[in-house]
């Protein structure tokens, strides 16, 4: 067997085992990748509202609203998503986690959300684990991922034309031919133009799956280094510790603000032990997960620990945040969210149509016998 007959029976089969995983995560991926315009549009009235010339409220005061209305629940953080959006109180319990959504302005209570009820969080549940239990799930479309990275690997090698004179017809689809040659050609040359996009959203993909590729990209664009030492929370003096304080996550809050004037997102994390630390976050711009700069409080009196802004992180720490935003094309707006859409979309016609040139050639195989 040549070089090139190994790779195609490489192809050929690992095709085979993971097309149809391949397929379902990048259909979901397609589906997910617009839900917030979505959402905005089928539920703006609990997602959005008026904005009004005074500050939020404080966070411990929708804490205690949420409370209020779901009292068995525990708050796990306060979310302020912009100054015409609402905010969200994120609560759990033994049984069920519910996202509660107010007036970030006056308090007043707009809708309980429950996560797994939600078309878009089913999808995302789908994209991630398959909607099997996750420490099985997440390994099944992981191999799957990593599969297809092989598959675009092999695929360009497969298709890399051996003449100059074939460079043409290896760019262009024959339309006019017979479908089955609109079939291969399809699947050959959307395959290499979509193969440098497929191959960033398959990386970043793969991270939330295994950690060490987020260590890998961090220490790939920092030239070594450890993730875990950069990431670290401070520790506290319990010995010291006094009572925690219910205005300490309102401090941490206010002085978030304070810090990061500009931006338009923040969340607080509520501590869930007495001598567990306030932690905040804070981003530019409005439903964008990226350039995130975090803080850290005194549970007690609210006093800022640590700070790490997101211009004082590595390169390689700000890569690995930027991940979501790169995987769903969140850090491009609009453009890229339409260029996630559109390369997803093609990439679950690979498994289809390699699937048909898979089957025509055993059909043809079996005729010739």
């Amino acid at each position: 067997m040549g070089f090139k007959t190994k790779i195609r029976f490489l192809h050929k089969w690992l095709g085979l085992i993971s097309g149809l995983i391949v397929f379902i995560v990048c259909i979901t991926g397609c589906i997910f990748c617009f839900h917030d315009e979505i959402k905005d549009i089928t539920r703006k009235e609990w997602r959005l509202v008026e904005p009004q010339n005074k500050p939020f409220l404080p966070p411990s005061v929708l804490k205690e609203k949420a409370n209020e209305i779901v009292p068995k629940n525990k708050t796990s953080m306060v979310a302020y998503y912009g100054k015409n959006r609402s905010a969200i109180v994120y609560t759990y319990s033994d049984t069920e986690n519910l996202y509660l959504y107010f007036n970030p302005y006056t308090g007043r209570y707009l809708k309980t959300e429950n996560p797994e009820t939600d078309f878009f969080i089913i999808v995302e549940y789908i994209h991630l684990y398959l909607l099997l239990p996750d420490y099985i799930g997440k390994h099944i479309i992981g191999g799957a991922t990593i599969i297809f990275i092989l598959l675009l690997i092999s695929g360009i090698i497969q298709w890399w034309p051996k003449r100059r004179s074939d460079i043409k017809r290896s760019f262009t689809i024959k339309w006019n031919a017979k479908w089955r040659r609109v079939n291969y050609d399809w699947h050959n040359t959307s395959g290499f133009y979509i193969s440098l996009i497929v191959l960033i959203l398959a990386i970043t993909g793969l991270t939330f799956t295994y950690e060490w590729v987020g260590d890998g990209i961090y220490k790939t664009f920092n030239f070594g280094g450890d993730k875990a030492v950069e990431t670290k929370l401070p520790v506290i003096d319990t010995t010291k510790f006094k009572t925690a304080s219910v205005t300490a996550i309102d401090k941490a809050f206010i002085q978030t603000m304070k810090l990061q004037p500009k931006a338009e997102m923040f969340f607080v994390m509520v501590p869930q032990q007495k001598t567990d630390i306030v932690s905040t976050g804070a981003y530019p711009h409005t439903l964008r997960y990226d350039q995130q700069s975090n803080y850290y409080f005194h549970p007690s009196d609210g006093k800022l620990i640590q700070n790490q802004p997101f211009d004082k992180k590595t390169l390689g720490l700000q890569i690995v945040e930027m991940n979501y935003g790169i995987h769903t094309g969140q850090v491009l707006d609009l453009p890229g969210k339409i260029i996630a859409f559109t390369v997803s979309l093609l990439a679950s016609a690979l498994p289809v149509t390699g699937f048909v040139i898979w089957f025509g050639r055993r059909k043809k195989s079996k005729k010739r016998a």
